[in-house]
């Protein structure tokens, strides 16, 4: 650990956000040909804490297809939190995951499934000091389904578990065919081995398009440990082949 002054105890936290990179991925229809086909994307949370990340999936074939399909992202974040005596901090992490998977495609809808190596590094700054982590490394496990119950709704739910800090991710939302998007709520929960807990309830407008780029758009409240009252959060994703 490398240190520039000292800094209160305090445990360690990362916002869900920070595994979410790729959720909505595995329903992309990027049939354009090649043996392989790629889509990128990015998204970005913010709420109580901000969170930035930027990636891209790998497909060895056509992604809309059966088949080996790989995720690689990397992200970084910030949010503000209380050390001893109440004293304000600040904390950036910074993460990277790359994992390999394979995704089947049904007549209602589609599911897959990834493991590979995630990582992460962190820095807890306040006014007179700054104090850098280690990097710790470990695995991680993502699965999600996407499903059309009907022809004009909606339903996915993913899980994403990391053993970098004994995380746990989970998203379920719905949503109806409107205005050329799936509406409809959504929520989420994230925990870690710190006993961090966060919850997200809001409504989200999924899959809908400008030009060759796909989006979904969130806005809710926020509930996480140590914060007396919900805030609002918004998040947009957006994607498109490449």
């Amino acid at each position: 650990m490398r240190r520039r002054g000292d800094l209160p105890n305090i445990r360690s936290r990362t916002p869900g956000s920070v595994l979410a990179a790729s959720l909505f991925l595995a329903q992309a229809h990027a049939a354009y040909g090649g043996e392989i086909d790629a889509l990128l994307f990015g998204s970005l949370d913010a709420g109580a804490a901000t969170f930035l990340t930027v990636g891209a999936k790998l497909g060895l074939g056509p992604l809309d297809q059966d088949g080996f399909v790989m995720l690689a992202s990397v992200g970084s974040g910030r949010r503000r939190e209380r050390g001893d005596f109440g004293l304000p901090l600040t904390r950036y992490t910074f993460s990277a995951a790359t994992v390999l998977g394979y995704q089947w495609f049904f007549d209602w809808g589609t599911a897959a499934i990834f493991a590979g190596p995630e990582g992460a590094i962190e820095m807890l700054a306040d006014r007179r000091a700054l104090a850098v982590f280690p990097a710790t490394y470990g695995a991680r496990l993502h699965a999600e389904i996407w499903a059309r119950p009907t022809e004009d709704t909606l339903l996915q739910a993913t899980a994403i578990a990391g053993s970098t800090r004994g995380s746990l991710w989970s998203r379920l939302a719905w949503g109806f065919r409107a205005w050329g998007a799936y509406l409809g709520p959504e929520l989420s929960v994230y925990r870690d081995e710190t006993g961090y807990r966060k919850w997200n309830l809001g409504l989200h407008a999924t899959d809908f398009a400008i030009a060759s780029y796909s989006f979904r758009v969130s806005a809710g409240l926020q509930s996480e440990t140590g914060r007396r009252s919900a805030v609002p959060y918004v998040a947009l994703a957006v994607w498109s082949p490449w």
